[in-house]
Formats: C-alpha cells, sequence, structure tokens
C-alpha cells in the first residue's frame, strides 16, 4: 500500500491553513490550535517546511510562519518532497543506477511511468487548490459538517 506518513499529511494541513492566510504570519500555537495537532508536531512540521524553503519565519511579538511563495505556486508534491522525500514507489522509480537488477528487470520501465504518472499528478495540484476546498467545520463535539472537496 502506498501511504504518506502522519507527519506529511500534517504538514499538507498546516500548508493549507497557512495557504488559507497567505499575507500574514501564523504563530505556531495558533496553528496547532487550529488544525488540531499538538504543539510539537507542528513545532517539527514547519521546522521542515521552513528549512525546504516553502514556509519564511518571523521572530517577535508580529512574527510567526507565513508562505514563502504565493499558494498557486507551491505544489503538492513540493510538500511530500520536502516531508518525505522525493516521491518513488519503488527503489528503482527514484533513478537510474539504484538498483542491482536494473539490467535485466522486465517491470522497472512500468515503475519508473507510474511514479512519472504519480508525481506529474501531484505537481498539478497547487496549495491554493486544495486551500480553496471547504473542509470539515466543528461547530460542537460530535457534530460534523463536509462540503465539497474541490471548488
Amino acid at each position: 500500500m502506498l501511504r504518506i506518513s502522519k507527519l506529511t499529511d500534517y504538514g499538507t494541513v498546516v500548508m493549507v491553513h497557512v495557504a488559507r492566510n497567505p499575507e500574514r504570519f501564523h504563530s505556531a500555537s495558533e496553528i496547532a490550535t487550529a488544525v488540531f495537532v499538538t504543539p510539537p508536531t507542528v513545532a517539527k512540521v514547519l521546522k521542515v517546511l521552513t528549512r525546504s524553503g516553502l514556509l519564511a519565519s518571523q521572530l517577535g511579538v508580529r512574527g510567526g510562519y507565513r508562505l514563502a511563495r504565493s499558494p498557486e505556486t507551491i505544489s503538492i508534491a513540493e510538500v511530500l518532497d520536502a516531508l518525505e522525500g522525493p516521491v518513488a514507489v519503488t527503489e528503482c522509480s527514484e533513478g537510474l543506477g539504484i538498483c542491482s537488477m536494473e539490467g535485466s528487470c522486465a517491470v522497472s520501465g512500468v515503475w519508473q511511468a507510474v511514479n512519472s504518472a504519480i508525481h506529474t499528478t501531484l505537481r498539478s495540484i497547487s496549495l491554493a487548490d486544495i486551500a480553496g476546498t471547504t473542509v470539515p467545520v466543528v461547530p460542537e463535539p460530535g457534530v460534523v459538517q463536509l462540503g465539497p472537496v474541490f471548488k
């Protein structure tokens, strides 16, 4: 099964939250409260995303984190790459020369094509695309209202 880690899932949620108000700085505690993720986990995610150049940080009373670029120019592929490393469904799909069976493998080309299709799709979805969605709203404990997935 192909699955992203919880940390990457949280990172995507954090990025979407920040992308909904990209012009202002968001404190780590505000983000943690808004996305229902523990402050230590949010801090870890923010550190990785800042180091990768997807977020900008500013110290001080009015400081916090905001997108380093507009949400339209940040792809989900970039977020995943920052938190997981390059997308690769198999070892050989990461690139040539990595697998010892590469010369005689009958399926490496197929896995490389699958990996390329996945990466192309992830590159085509921007943070703005996802930030424009309706997310679950929890008005009171136990009641969840869902909206459409995409605009």
